[in-house]
Protein backbone atom coordinates (compact mmCIF):
# COMPACT_ATOMS: atom_id res chain seq x y z
CA UNK A 1 0.00 0.00 0.00
CA UNK A 2 1.59 3.51 -0.95
CA UNK A 3 0.86 6.08 1.62
CA UNK A 4 -1.12 9.10 0.34
CA UNK A 5 -0.24 12.47 1.22
CA UNK A 6 -3.87 13.42 2.30
CA UNK A 7 -5.41 17.56 1.36
CA UNK A 8 -4.31 19.85 3.99
CA UNK A 9 -6.91 20.95 6.05
CA UNK A 10 -7.78 24.29 8.27
CA UNK A 11 -6.23 23.70 11.30
CA UNK A 12 -3.98 20.51 10.33
CA UNK A 13 -0.56 21.72 9.47
CA UNK A 14 -0.36 24.88 11.68
CA UNK A 15 -1.22 26.10 15.43
CA UNK A 16 -5.08 25.52 16.08
CA UNK A 17 -6.80 28.40 17.52
CA UNK A 18 -8.48 28.31 20.98
CA UNK A 19 -11.70 29.60 21.83
CA UNK A 20 -10.19 32.17 23.95
CA UNK A 21 -7.95 33.55 20.86
CA UNK A 22 -4.29 32.28 22.78
CA UNK A 23 -2.73 29.81 22.58
CA UNK A 24 -1.76 27.25 25.78
CA UNK A 25 1.42 27.16 26.16
CA UNK A 26 1.49 23.79 28.19
CA UNK A 27 -0.85 22.70 25.14
CA UNK A 28 1.16 23.00 21.79
CA UNK A 29 -1.03 22.17 18.88
CA UNK A 30 -0.09 18.62 16.91
CA UNK A 31 1.90 19.36 13.24
CA UNK A 32 -0.04 17.03 10.57
CA UNK A 33 3.50 17.39 8.71
CA UNK A 34 5.42 16.09 11.33
CA UNK A 35 3.11 13.24 11.91
CA UNK A 36 2.73 12.39 8.23
CA UNK A 37 6.75 11.92 8.15
CA UNK A 38 6.40 9.70 11.03
CA UNK A 39 3.71 7.49 10.37
CA UNK A 40 3.47 7.18 6.74
CA UNK A 41 5.63 5.18 4.90
CA UNK A 42 5.87 2.32 1.92
CA UNK A 43 4.51 -0.62 3.45
CA UNK A 44 2.94 0.44 6.13
CA UNK A 45 -0.52 0.51 7.76
CA UNK A 46 -1.06 3.86 7.91
CA UNK A 47 -2.05 5.87 4.33
CA UNK A 48 -3.71 8.84 5.10
CA UNK A 49 -3.56 11.46 8.09
CA UNK A 50 -5.17 14.67 8.48
CA UNK A 51 -5.60 16.61 11.91
CA UNK A 52 -8.71 19.15 12.31
CA UNK A 53 -9.09 22.24 14.82
CA UNK A 54 -12.16 21.11 15.78
CA UNK A 55 -14.99 18.59 15.00
CA UNK A 56 -18.12 16.79 16.61
CA UNK A 57 -16.31 13.58 16.49
CA UNK A 58 -13.66 11.58 14.62
CA UNK A 59 -15.26 8.77 14.23
CA UNK A 60 -18.60 9.96 12.96
CA UNK A 61 -16.67 11.93 10.29
CA UNK A 62 -14.76 8.88 9.33
CA UNK A 63 -18.17 6.69 9.12
CA UNK A 64 -20.12 8.91 7.23
CA UNK A 65 -16.68 8.95 4.63
CA UNK A 66 -16.98 5.31 4.84
CA UNK A 67 -20.95 4.98 3.71
CA UNK A 68 -20.17 7.64 0.73
CA UNK A 69 -17.61 5.81 -0.80
CA UNK A 70 -14.06 3.88 -0.54
CA UNK A 71 -12.20 4.59 1.99
CA UNK A 72 -8.74 3.63 2.37
CA UNK A 73 -7.41 1.22 5.31
CA UNK A 74 -5.07 3.24 7.58
CA UNK A 75 -6.80 6.75 7.31
CA UNK A 76 -6.27 8.52 10.10
CA UNK A 77 -8.67 11.42 11.44
CA UNK A 78 -7.31 13.27 14.85
CA UNK A 79 -8.75 16.18 16.13
CA UNK A 80 -7.30 19.02 18.31
CA UNK A 81 -10.88 18.89 19.96
CA UNK A 82 -14.06 16.98 19.66
CA UNK A 83 -17.37 18.95 20.70
CA UNK A 84 -19.46 15.97 20.38
CA UNK A 85 -17.24 13.01 21.16
CA UNK A 86 -18.69 9.67 21.74
CA UNK A 87 -18.08 6.44 23.94
CA UNK A 88 -19.65 3.06 24.06
CA UNK A 89 -23.51 3.32 24.81
CA UNK A 90 -24.32 6.97 23.32
CA UNK A 91 -21.99 8.16 25.91
CA UNK A 92 -20.43 11.32 25.21
CA UNK A 93 -16.72 12.22 25.68
CA UNK A 94 -15.64 16.05 25.77
CA UNK A 95 -12.52 18.21 26.76
CA UNK A 96 -10.85 20.98 26.56
CA UNK A 97 -9.33 21.75 23.23
CA UNK A 98 -5.13 20.04 22.59
CA UNK A 99 -5.95 18.65 26.35
CA UNK A 100 -6.04 14.75 24.76
CA UNK A 101 -6.04 12.19 22.23
CA UNK A 102 -8.60 12.25 20.14
CA UNK A 103 -8.49 9.89 16.91
CA UNK A 104 -9.99 7.40 14.38
CA UNK A 105 -8.78 5.23 12.06
CA UNK A 106 -10.07 2.80 9.89
CA UNK A 107 -9.06 -1.15 9.20
CA UNK A 108 -10.39 -3.46 6.78
CA UNK A 109 -8.94 -6.93 8.03
CA UNK A 110 -10.96 -8.35 4.16
CA UNK A 111 -11.74 -12.12 4.41
CA UNK A 112 -8.24 -13.95 5.51
CA UNK A 113 -9.58 -13.10 9.17
CA UNK A 114 -12.74 -14.72 10.08
CA UNK A 115 -15.74 -11.92 11.26
CA UNK A 116 -15.97 -13.86 14.54
CA UNK A 117 -12.63 -12.39 15.13
CA UNK A 118 -13.06 -8.78 14.50
CA UNK A 119 -14.44 -8.75 18.04
CA UNK A 120 -10.87 -8.48 18.80
CA UNK A 121 -10.13 -5.04 17.26
CA UNK A 122 -11.09 -3.09 19.96
CA UNK A 123 -9.19 -5.39 22.34
CA UNK A 124 -6.22 -5.06 20.44
CA UNK A 125 -6.18 -1.79 20.11
CA UNK A 126 -6.59 -1.48 24.11
CA UNK A 127 -3.72 -3.20 24.08
CA UNK A 128 -1.86 -1.18 21.72
CA UNK A 129 -2.61 1.93 23.23
CA UNK A 130 -2.19 0.78 27.05
CA UNK A 131 1.46 -0.20 26.61
CA UNK A 132 2.46 2.59 24.19
CA UNK A 133 1.22 5.07 26.75
CA UNK A 134 2.92 3.06 29.78
CA UNK A 135 6.16 3.20 27.77
CA UNK A 136 5.94 6.81 26.42
CA UNK A 137 4.18 8.43 29.56
CA UNK A 138 5.92 6.67 32.47
CA UNK A 139 2.17 5.30 33.83
CA UNK A 140 0.76 2.28 34.74
CA UNK A 141 -1.63 1.51 32.10
CA UNK A 142 -4.48 -1.27 32.79
CA UNK A 143 -7.48 -2.37 30.89
CA UNK A 144 -11.40 -2.88 31.92
CA UNK A 145 -13.25 -4.71 30.18
CA UNK A 146 -14.06 -4.39 26.90
CA UNK A 147 -12.90 -1.04 25.84
CA UNK A 148 -11.71 1.37 29.04
CA UNK A 149 -8.30 2.50 30.06
CA UNK A 150 -7.66 3.03 33.39
CA UNK A 151 -4.70 4.13 35.83
CA UNK A 152 -4.31 5.04 39.44
CA UNK A 153 -5.05 8.99 40.37
CA UNK A 154 -4.67 10.01 44.13
CA UNK A 155 -4.58 6.38 45.08
CA UNK A 156 -8.05 5.45 43.26
CA UNK A 157 -8.36 3.55 40.22
CA UNK A 158 -9.80 6.13 37.70
CA UNK A 159 -10.91 5.89 33.59
CA UNK A 160 -8.38 8.20 31.58
CA UNK A 161 -9.55 6.84 27.81
CA UNK A 162 -11.97 4.38 25.99
CA UNK A 163 -11.99 2.98 22.75
CA UNK A 164 -15.14 3.08 20.71
CA UNK A 165 -15.61 0.32 17.29
CA UNK A 166 -18.31 0.88 15.30
CA UNK A 167 -18.33 -1.71 11.57
CA UNK A 168 -19.94 0.10 8.71
CA UNK A 169 -19.30 -0.12 4.60
CA UNK A 170 -21.14 -2.90 2.91
CA UNK A 171 -20.43 -6.53 1.94
CA UNK A 172 -17.97 -6.15 -0.22
CA UNK A 173 -16.03 -3.22 1.65
CA UNK A 174 -16.85 -4.28 4.97
CA UNK A 175 -14.78 -1.39 7.67
CA UNK A 176 -14.34 -1.48 11.36
CA UNK A 177 -13.68 2.37 12.08
CA UNK A 178 -11.90 2.66 15.83
CA UNK A 179 -11.74 5.65 17.85
CA UNK A 180 -9.08 6.73 21.06
CA UNK A 181 -10.01 9.45 23.50
CA UNK A 182 -7.68 9.84 26.16
CA UNK A 183 -6.93 12.99 28.49
CA UNK A 184 -3.89 13.82 28.49
CA UNK A 185 -3.08 17.01 30.36
CA UNK A 186 -6.35 17.46 32.11
CA UNK A 187 -6.39 19.22 35.43
CA UNK A 188 -8.95 17.85 38.38
CA UNK A 189 -11.28 21.52 37.88
CA UNK A 190 -11.31 20.52 34.03
CA UNK A 191 -12.47 16.36 34.57
CA UNK A 192 -16.41 15.73 33.41
CA UNK A 193 -16.88 13.48 36.46
CA UNK A 194 -15.05 13.03 39.37
CA UNK A 195 -14.36 9.21 38.50
CA UNK A 196 -11.93 10.29 35.17
CA UNK A 197 -8.47 11.09 35.83
CA UNK A 198 -5.93 12.10 33.17
CA UNK A 199 -2.20 11.33 32.59
CA UNK A 200 -1.18 14.13 33.86
CA UNK A 201 -3.15 13.55 37.29
CA UNK A 202 -1.39 10.16 37.13
CA UNK A 203 1.98 11.68 37.43
CA UNK A 204 3.00 10.99 33.33
CA UNK A 205 6.61 12.18 32.95
CA UNK A 206 5.34 14.24 29.68
CA UNK A 207 2.42 15.29 28.19
CA UNK A 208 3.22 16.50 24.74
CA UNK A 209 0.82 14.44 22.67
CA UNK A 210 2.97 14.00 19.51
CA UNK A 211 4.95 11.50 21.40
CA UNK A 212 2.03 9.55 22.84
CA UNK A 213 0.34 10.02 19.17
CA UNK A 214 3.06 8.04 17.44
CA UNK A 215 3.87 5.67 20.15
CA UNK A 216 0.27 4.63 20.08
CA UNK A 217 -0.75 4.55 16.42
CA UNK A 218 2.69 2.36 16.00
CA UNK A 219 1.35 -0.38 18.96
CA UNK A 220 -1.48 -0.57 16.77
CA UNK A 221 0.11 -1.08 13.51
CA UNK A 222 2.43 -3.85 15.11
CA UNK A 223 -0.15 -5.30 16.78
CA UNK A 224 -2.58 -5.39 13.84
CA UNK A 225 0.02 -7.12 11.90
CA UNK A 226 0.16 -9.77 13.49
CA UNK A 227 -2.99 -10.62 14.77
CA UNK A 228 -4.02 -10.31 10.77
CA UNK A 229 -1.16 -12.45 9.92
CA UNK A 230 -2.17 -15.05 12.01
CA UNK A 231 -5.89 -14.78 10.73
CA UNK A 232 -7.07 -12.88 14.12
CA UNK A 233 -6.40 -16.06 16.35
CA UNK A 234 -5.78 -14.44 19.42
CA UNK A 235 -3.70 -17.21 20.87
CA UNK A 236 -1.52 -17.23 18.23
CA UNK A 237 -0.54 -13.72 18.47
CA UNK A 238 -0.30 -13.22 21.76
CA UNK A 239 -2.86 -10.77 22.16
CA UNK A 240 -5.38 -13.05 24.29
CA UNK A 241 -2.23 -13.41 26.69
CA UNK A 242 -1.28 -10.01 26.77
CA UNK A 243 -4.87 -8.62 27.35
CA UNK A 244 -5.48 -10.85 29.99
CA UNK A 245 -2.28 -10.00 31.83
CA UNK A 246 -3.13 -6.05 31.75
CA UNK A 247 -6.77 -6.71 32.27
CA UNK A 248 -7.72 -5.18 35.49
CA UNK A 249 -11.02 -6.33 35.61
CA UNK A 250 -10.21 -10.12 35.64
CA UNK A 251 -9.96 -11.65 39.41
CA UNK A 252 -12.69 -9.54 40.38
CA UNK A 253 -16.30 -9.65 41.18
CA UNK A 254 -18.12 -7.59 38.74
CA UNK A 255 -21.37 -6.78 37.96
CA UNK A 256 -22.37 -6.89 34.14
CA UNK A 257 -25.24 -4.46 33.41
CA UNK A 258 -26.85 -6.28 29.90
CA UNK A 259 -28.61 -5.25 27.21
CA UNK A 260 -32.46 -5.47 28.33
CA UNK A 261 -31.75 -4.48 31.60
CA UNK A 262 -30.51 -7.80 33.46
CA UNK A 263 -27.68 -7.76 35.77
CA UNK A 264 -25.45 -10.78 36.22
CA UNK A 265 -22.67 -10.58 39.39
CA UNK A 266 -19.63 -12.43 39.44
CA UNK A 267 -15.90 -13.34 39.43
CA UNK A 268 -14.33 -12.24 36.14
CA UNK A 269 -11.86 -15.61 35.22
CA UNK A 270 -11.34 -15.09 31.49
CA UNK A 271 -11.13 -13.45 28.27
CA UNK A 272 -12.17 -16.27 26.02
CA UNK A 273 -11.07 -16.99 22.50
CA UNK A 274 -14.11 -14.71 21.09
CA UNK A 275 -13.20 -11.71 23.52
CA UNK A 276 -16.18 -12.21 25.55
CA UNK A 277 -15.98 -11.74 29.46
CA UNK A 278 -16.33 -15.09 31.42
CA UNK A 279 -17.74 -14.56 34.60
CA UNK A 280 -17.89 -17.58 37.48
CA UNK A 281 -21.38 -17.19 39.05
CA UNK A 282 -22.11 -18.05 42.68
CA UNK A 283 -24.64 -20.77 41.55
CA UNK A 284 -21.14 -22.57 39.70
CA UNK A 285 -21.93 -21.56 35.98
CA UNK A 286 -19.82 -20.12 33.87
CA UNK A 287 -21.26 -17.71 31.39
CA UNK A 288 -19.88 -15.74 29.18
CA UNK A 289 -20.30 -11.53 28.32
CA UNK A 290 -20.70 -10.58 24.94
CA UNK A 291 -21.82 -6.65 25.44
CA UNK A 292 -22.70 -4.97 28.85
CA UNK A 293 -21.28 -2.60 31.10
CA UNK A 294 -19.61 -3.84 33.80
CA UNK A 295 -19.17 -2.28 37.51
CA UNK A 296 -16.03 -3.18 39.41
CA UNK A 297 -17.44 -4.10 42.92
CA UNK A 298 -15.69 -4.00 46.10
CA UNK A 299 -15.43 -6.78 48.56
CA UNK A 300 -19.12 -6.83 50.19
CA UNK A 301 -21.17 -5.00 47.85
Amino acid sequence: MTPQMSADVPGADGPAPSSSGFFDLDRPPLSAPALRRALLREGGLWSELDVVASTGSTNTDLVHRVRQGEVEEGTVLIAEEQTSGRGRLDRHWNAPPRSGLFCSFVLRPGPEVPQRRWSWLPLLTGVATATALARTAGVDTMLKWPNDLLAEVGGQERKIGGILAERTGNAAHDAVVIGIGVNVSLRADELPVPEAGSLALAGARGTDRDPLLRAVLRAVEQWYAQWRAVGGDPAACQLQETYAAGCATLGRTVRAELPGGQDLVGEAVAVDGEGQLVLATGSGVQESVGAGDIVHLRPGT
